[in-house]
């Protein structure tokens, strides 16, 4: 791709809270730019971008869906004349919902460019106000959309207001509607000072150009003289001229300035529409090609090479080594696996072969394709800057770095947040369980966030995941495309147990059956580690032999701790592990032809079971760091449902209008956490949970446990 065409791509996604109407947007692109003939409306399930099952039932995006389209900008009245130039836009569609987070976080990470839609009657939701932190952890530029100016309630004003108070951002409105509700007919343009009707007989396609509404004038005139003291006092040259007069600033030179400030992330311009009603689109997405960057516009990309640890840059040059991110892995029914690349240097062929730094290995690309939503149409070649997919390939997943065999490079990895709510699953039939497996195996692939694991307690499959949601459609997802019927219910929690006092003990195994018998005697201390001061405890089991003058045989010592080590496994009270201990043998006496290993082994698990239960055993739970981030309003909701949930406090801090809570809660009591966290904050608190240690049960709760554990009712 040359220079002048690299100029004039754009990758841009669309972001929002769920059901501010990105995908409707994405429609509307679509038809406006000539790739559909007819507009798919997402509450018809006819969404174009939507082409999952779920998404269509649901009405909601839960995969992102990428794809490629042209727009001839700048046109007249909706039409090209000879001065128009044809942008290449690669557009992904992002879910809104909080539980498919990943797919967002992915996207903006190859992005160069970003639209963030707003409800004009919601205004910042919670979810807008993630993706927008996402934004700013990428420095992905954008542009604002307020959509829905026709819905009851609508107001561009306060939109515009949540924007600026919530998200912290510097918002700077390029357009005014003309009415809103039912009235939305129009915006004016505060650039050339114009207003603009669309005409509803052709769904919006062209526009008029008429003269100002009386009642608009006023406001008009103050928010144009706003738009101006804001370029000006971004650029320099500008601040000159609006010195000695404001009205000799060009519209041209508006346009120069807002890009480069959308570009150094300096503010986000602001327009309005309704994408459903067709009106605002094609200004938007004017407003994609004059203001969001195209790769040249931005700083080189920094990568690793991994075996000497340099850092170097890269320039989207096509003449540069390849390099690429694979950002997402999809299964698709007819051509297999499907990888989604960014290429960030240099270029690629079909048929070619790439170096996947992360296995060390070569993969081989068959086919390149452009997506449109889930259909592909295949394309020779892809060249810097470009997003693409591929097939024909072994092992690349999400976040690998795919280069030549003589460049390696690493690009910044994806960061993925922890699955914080799991099921405990299992196939209808039991033949099934490795097809469930291999199954779950390919689903991990396509996402990240998606984790499988096996309690070794109970042997029960765990699927774990971002929320309620999440894993409902997963699980809808094995039984459609996998043909499986799955059983599900609560996970369980892997309690342990522990020693707290060191008690003596002596045990003698002696097993007489004609011929040779079984005899070992051992005397053993055991009880917890002893800590060591500025150490953290080691698990597993510290043997000491203080055996002297030969009364137990050094061959046979290796077996009694082999069959402590094995006794660990099953603790005295409900048979969860003991996961450390301390077992000191000091003596004890052998038979020179009844005693072998194994009689030592047995008599140590025998001990172990008589001996613990005098040990003053208890039983321990996993305790978790939970970090709320929460808006002040929600602080004694939030701490006084922790509080609930056993939890201990273990700090406050406010940053950027949000209390960031901390406290140690026992797993026990965070089934469901997230989902009742939403409740309680409206969806506008986020937290995160990690494994931070276990503790004891407090005693009146450990007798329940342990009771059901040993499958005693009470």
């Amino acid at each position: 791709m040359a220079r002048s065409e690299l100029g004039l791509l754009r990758n841009i996604g669309i972001m929002a809270h769920i059901d501010a109407g990105k995908t409707t947007t994405t429609e509307r692109i679509l038809y406006y730019t000539g790739l559909t003939h007819k507009i798919g409306e997402v509450h018809e399930g006819g969404a174009v971008m939507d082409w999952m099952e779920q998404e269509q039932e649901r009405g909601i995006t839960i995969t992102s869906a990428a794809t490629t389209t042209f727009w001839k900008y700048p046109t007249i009245q909706g039409k090209a004349d000879n001065h128009t130039k044809t942008y290449k836009v690669n557009i992904i569609d992002t879910p809104g919902h909080v539980d498919f987070t990943v797919e967002v976080e992915r996207s903006l990470r190859v992005l160069d460019g970003a639209v963030a839609l707003f409800c004009a009657v919601s205004g910042v939701e919670p979810q807008s106000e993630t993706v927008w932190r996402q934004a700013d952890k990428y420095r992905v530029p954008r542009i604002c959309f307020v959509n829905k100016m026709d819905r009851a309630g609508a107001n561009f004003f306060n939109a515009l207001h949540e924007i600026k108070e919530k998200l912290g951002a510097n918002p700077v409105p390029l357009q005014i509607p003309i009415g809103s509700e039912t009235s939305f007919k129009g915006v004016v343009d505060l650039i050339t000072n114009e207003a603009i009707v669309w005409n509803e007989d052709d769904l919006g396609m062209t526009y008029q150009v008429v003269s100002i509404p009386d009642d608009l004038v006023e406001t008009v005139e103050e928010w144009r003289q706003k738009l101006i003291e804001s370029v000006a006092s971004y650029d320099e040259g500008l601040m000159e001229k609006f010195f000695d007069d404001p009205n000799s600033i060009t519209a041209d030179e508006i346009r120069v300035a807002v890009r480069k400030a959308v570009i150094d992330l300096s503010f986000s311009p602001v327009l309005c529409g309704s994408a459903f009603k067709n009106k605002g689109v094609q200004a938007l997405l004017d407003a994609v090609c004059t203001y969001l960057p195209s790769p040249l516009d931005l700083p080189p990309v920094e990568c690793v090479h991994p075996d000497t640890e340099e850092t170097s840059l890269l320039r989207s040059e096509e003449t540069d080594p390849f390099t690429a991110l694979a950002f997402k892995i999809a299964t698709d029914p007819f051509v297999g696996r499907i990888a989604f690349l960014r290429v960030y240097a240099g270029a690629l062929d079909a048929g070619s072969y790439v170096y996947n730094n992360r296995t060390e290995k070569k993969e081989r690309i068959s086919r390149l394709m452009q997506m449109h939503a889930n259909k592909q149409n295949p394309i020779d070649s892809v060249k810097a800057g470009d997003i693409c997919a591929v097939v024909g390939f072994k092992e690349i997943r999400t976040g690998d770095t795919l280069t030549s065999e003589k460049h390696k490079a690493i690009l910044e990895a994806i960061t993925f947040p922890e699955p914080v709510i799991g099921y405990s699953i299992e196939p209808k039939k039991q033949a099934d369980q490795d097809k469930l497996t291999t199954s779950i195996s390919k689903l991990i692939e396509e996402d990240p966030t998606l984790r499988m694991e096996t309690n070794p307690e109970t042997g029960q499959t765990i699927l774990k995941g971002m929320g309620e949601l999440h894993l409902e459609i997963i699980i809808d997802r094995l039984k459609r495309e996998f043909k499986l019927e799955i059983n599900q219910g609560a996970p369980q929690v892997a309690y342990k147990e522990a020693l707290t006092s060191t008690v003596e003990h002596k045990e003698v195994y002696k097993k007489q059956t004609g011929g040779r018998g079984k005899f070992a005697d051992i005397v053993f201390e055991i009880g917890p580690k002893e800590k060591v001061e500025g150490e953290p405890d080691k698990p597993g089991l510290e043997f000491v032999n203080k055996i002297v003058g030969g009364v137990i045989p050094k061959e046979f010592i290796p077996a009694i701790q082999k069959g402590f080590a094995a006794a660990m496994h099953n603790g005295p009270l409900a048979s969860y592990p003991v996961e450390s201990m301390r077992v000191k043998v000091v003596h004890g006496s052998y038979h020179d032809v009844d005693s072998d290993s194994l009689s030592f082994e047995l008599a140590a698990r025998a001990g172990f079971r008589a001996a613990a239960q005098k040990a003053s055993p208890v039983l321990l739970e996993p305790i978790m760091a939970v970090e709320v981030v929460t808006p002040d309003e929600f602080t004694g909701p939030v701490t006084g449902d922790l509080n609930r949930r056993r939890g201990i406090m273990k700090g406050m801090n406010s940053k950027a209008g949000a209390q960031i809570i901390k406290a140690d809660i026992p797993l026990a009591e965070l089934f469901g956490y997230v989902t009742d966290l939403r409740t309680i904050t409206s969806g506008r608190a986020s937290a995160s949970l990690t494994f931070s240690h276990y503790e004891p049960v407090p005693r009146n709760l450990s007798e329940g446990i342990i009771n059901k554990a040993k499958g005693i009712t009470v």
